[in-house]
């Protein structure tokens, strides 16, 4: 597939980016040569390749569960403009 200058020029009005016509001639190149890519990759047979979260086998280190904080509910509350039974108050914003 063949991108004109005004191929990027439409794609970049759909993305509300500003392109004058030199900075549109200029992505044109760009952009070619990445869809050749992606077409290659298509052609790929990858029947039986199953599909990856992580191209390495690796985990996910973690840490204790354990609380590390005290309890400062009631100090952040007495600043809040307003509060209830233990929730802050917001106005309404759907009606």
């Amino acid at each position: 597939m063949a991108l004109e200058p005004q191929d990027v020029r439409r794609a970049a009005f759909l993305a509300r980016l500003g392109l004058n016509d030199d900075e549109a001639a200029g992505y044109v190149d760009d952009l070619s040569r990445i869809l050749e890519m992606v077409d290659r990759l298509q052609a790929v047979d990858t029947t039986g390749v199953a599909p990856l979260a992580h191209p390495l086998d690796a985990t996910q280190r973690l840490r204790a569960d354990e609380v590390t904080e005290s309890d400062q509910r009631e100090r952040f509350q007495r600043c809040a403009p307003a509060v209830e039974n233990g929730l802050y108050l917001v106005p309404r914003v759907v009606e």
